[in-house]
């Protein structure tokens, strides 16, 4: 998350959430601490040359950076909608965050103490 404020990694990661999804697995923030803790600090081996566990893994393939590449060369104002998936990652930012989550009203009024 901190990484969003850094130029230019939001406009990668709208990127990579569309080819995800569209090479499949799609994974976002919160799908890749689940796979850390749930198949990765589970499994007996997975971990690199310096013994980190990865969940990168997928990103990184091939398949998958050879189409962030293409997509990369294709960029512009113009092709931003059919390259990427801006709502999915304005909704994945916010849902990190505790926003953007169905069932709450958030227009509603709020007294803080009868929170309990």
């Amino acid at each position: 998350q901190a990484s969003s404020a850094i130029p230019v990694v939001p406009l990668y990661g709208t990127l990579l959430l569309k080819v995800m999804d569209e090479m499949g697995p799609g994974e976002g923030c919160i799908e890749q601490i689940d796979r850390l803790f749930r198949v990765k600090l589970q499994a007996p081996v997975g971990r690199d040359a310096e013994h980190r566990l990865r969940v990168d893994d997928w990103e990184l393939s091939k398949p998958v950076q050879d189409e962030m590449t293409y997509r990369w060369s294709l960029l512009s104002t113009e092709t931003l909608g059919n390259l990427a998936d801006l709502d999915k990652h304005r909704a994945e930012f916010l849902r990190l965050f505790g926003f953007g989550l169905g069932g709450v009203d958030y227009s509603a009024d709020l007294d803080p103490r009868a929170i309990g």
